[in-house]
């Protein structure tokens, strides 16, 4: 069963080819998220061992080539990581340690049950020997890790396991990128458990006693696809991809308004477009977000036990968009909220709280991608 239709018990931290030495007693950490439209870059530092004492030091955006990515694999090598050189110039860090992420899409998942009490040896070994089964290639062709969920519900002698895979040249075009680009990759994670973590940890900041006990509904809007994964006390509940996204509102400018895509999105970000772009194009476009939210709601609701969603969370490259969460609150009678996963960081000079609130959404895998570099295990 896939990851992606399955009931996750917890949020899930699968990792490829950590070089914990080189982890040790590190200050500053960067986050690369290499998407569709553009690069995030994050850096963090943390002083100490507390939950809570990540500082965020500075980050960029960079837009990426059109079809330098297809189907989440690295199209254009060159290109992604000259636009990854660009972003980390840009931002003028030092740092040269990063983590980055394979799309949920690239990676192979299977949960398996295995006896409990195993030693870490035997339990690698039951792993590999049950990967044999449902890997389609050679394990010596692909990145295999493993986390355990915990106990088998009603079968306190077996373990629940997810164990995933991932071909190794979908990690090595990762990492020669990251290479070429003057960078070290430390540890190569999945997005959508990086996501969903890090998503967890903002909700907590951000709804009264944690949000425990509530339903809650992340709304992922990305360039092509919108991600939506439903929480209860951190844990997955539900997952459901759309085929929907930013792009439609690019496809949108450009017909409307004779532009190349490059412009379209160009003038998109910067905010250049007609006075008519608001009411004959953005409007329009939010109100089909909102209906494709409800949709999702609505299947949600007739596809599990659940009948009710008791709070919204926006992330992604439209969240931001104004007026977006007030127009998906009043269609689905929902609290909808713009996450932030830097609510209770503090900031460093070099940020500009203002940008930075209409950025934070967008940057959500690059932040958790930053913080997984400071706790690997």
């Amino acid at each position: 069963m896939a990851l992606s239709s399955s009931i996750l018990k917890k949020p899930l931290d699968i990792k490829f080819d950590i070089d914990f030495s080189l982890l040790a007693g590190t200050a500053r950490m960067l986050g690369v998220d290499i998407s569709a439209s553009s690069i995030k870059v994050v850096e963090l530092s943390r002083k100490g061992r507390l939950p809570h004492s990540y500082r965020l030091e500075r980050y960029v955006i960079e837009p990426m080539p059109v079809d330098a990515l297809q189907d989440g694999g690295i199209n254009q090598i060159e290109q992604v990581s000259e636009c990854l050189r660009r972003a980390v110039k840009r931002m003028g860090a030092r740092q040269k340690k990063i983590v980055m992420a394979l799309p949920l899409t690239s990676v192979i998942t299977k949960k398996i049950n295995v006896p409990a009490g195993l030693r870490e040896d035997d339990l690698e070994f039951q792993v590999e020997t049950e990967a044999n089964q449902y890997v389609p290639f050679a394990l010596d062709e692909v990145n295999l890790d493993f986390q355990v969920i915990g106990p088998v519900p009603g079968h306190p002698e077996e373990v629940e396991v997810l164990l995933a895979a991932a071909r190794k040249d979908k990690v090595e075009d990762r990492v020669a990128t990251a290479v070429s680009a003057g960078l070290k990759v430390m540890v190569m994670d999945v997005e959508q458990f990086t996501a969903q973590a890090v998503s967890a940890r903002a909700i907590r900041q951000q709804l009264p006693d944690d949000g425990k006990d509530k339903v809650i509904a992340l709304i992922d809007i990305g360039a092509s696809v919108t991600r939506v994964n439903v929480l209860l006390n951190g844990e997955s509940v539900y997952m459901r991809d759309l085929s929907f996204g930013g792009d439609q509102l690019t496809q949108e400018i450009q017909n409307q308004f004779n532009l190349s895509p490059e412009e379209a999105e160009i003038a998109k970000r910067n905010g250049t477009l007609p006075e008519n772009y608001r009411n004959d194009v953005l409007q329009p476009f939010c109100e089909t977000v909102a209906l494709e939210v409800s949709r999702a709601l609505q299947f949600f609701f007739t596809s599990t036990q659940y009948i009710q969603v008791d709070y919204i969370f926006l992330s992604g490259g439209c969240a931001a968009i104004p007026g977006l969460e007030e127009i998906i609150s009043e269609r689905t009678k929902v609290i909808t909220q713009i996450i932030n996963p830097f609510a209770d960081m503090e900031l460093s000079g070099r940020v500009a709280p203002r940008q930075l609130k209409m950025d934070a959404p967008v940057l959500l895998t690059a932040c958790g991608l930053a913080m997984r570099g400071f706790d690997p295990s």
